[in-house]
């Protein structure tokens, strides 16, 4: 299995040193890029063409940060940081409003915490791009090809009951199928990427992509589905409180 190819910014010689050197003895990454400076770094990132970054947030007096650099290269991010904290809010927002993986350790940085979190994120990479389509089972044929752009959102199918394990998955261009036996905790493994198929309801997971825009007076997003008919039809979804921050950044 090749390694995962890595470029490294970080504004102290010392610490860029003892980075390269852990990242290397973990043995599932070749750091094939490193440098101190904003403009250093990103002239080396074009030319050695790095699968992701690790990224020190703060660079002090350079010109640029990592968040400012995460954005211009749209690469998956580790973010390497001692101010974690202080630029949560910004790297919150670039995993909710972007499609690539975004992790963060906070320094000091040993090799224990490298070899736990490099495995999630090279696999988290992986899942990211293999998924591009999915294969899904409804209750009437299986292991149904599915592309990612066309799935609007997936909600739960209640039975009699008011429980069940199904649910119901609508398209932009075809009608709703039925799920069965799918779980919302369980999407990741099916190949759904947890950054653009959003929770804002414990009924509901939606395409972040395809969300029109965030009402926030009546707390609903809207959507766009197919319909049976051949036509599409205008969606409102509920958002729960405890998601509607979280929505709120994707449309206003």
């Amino acid at each position: 299995m090749s390694k995962l190819k890595v470029a490294i910014l970080e504004d102290s010689k010392q610490l860029l040193k003892d980075l390269k050197q852990n990242l290397e003895e973990t043995d599932l990454v070749e750091v094939v890029a490193y440098a101190t400076t904003s403009d250093e770094f990103l002239e080396k990132v074009a030319a050695a063409k790095p699968e992701a970054l690790m990224l020190d947030i703060d660079l002090g007096g350079d010109s640029m940060n990592g968040l400012d650099i995460a954005h211009k290269l749209k690469l998956p991010v580790l973010f390497v940081s001692g101010k974690t904290k202080d630029f949560y809010q910004g790297i919150e927002d670039l995993n909710i409003n972007s499609e690539i993986s975004v992790e963060h350790i906070s320094k000091p940085i040993t090799l224990e915490k490298l070899k736990k979190i490099l495995p999630k994120f090279i696999n988290e990479i992986s899942a990211m791009s293999k998924a591009k389509f999915v294969y899904l089972d409804f209750s009437e044929s299986k292991r149904n090809k599915i592309a990612i752009d066309k799935i609007v959102f997936l909600e739960t199918e209640t039975g009699k009951s008011g429980l069940s394990n199904n649910k119901r998955i609508y398209f932009t261009d075809s009608k709703s199928e039925v799920l069965c036996d799918f779980s919302f905790t369980r999407m990741e493994e099916k190949g759904f990427s947890k950054n653009l198929f959003i929770q804002i309801h414990k009924s509901f997971r939606v395409n972040a992509d395809k969300i029109i825009r965030y009402n926030k007076g009546t707390h609903e997003v809207e959507v766009e589905i197919f319909k049976s008919t051949g036509k599409t039809e205008i969606k409102n979804l509920p958002v729960s409180e405890n998601f509607r921050s979280d929505v709120s950044r994707f449309k206003k």
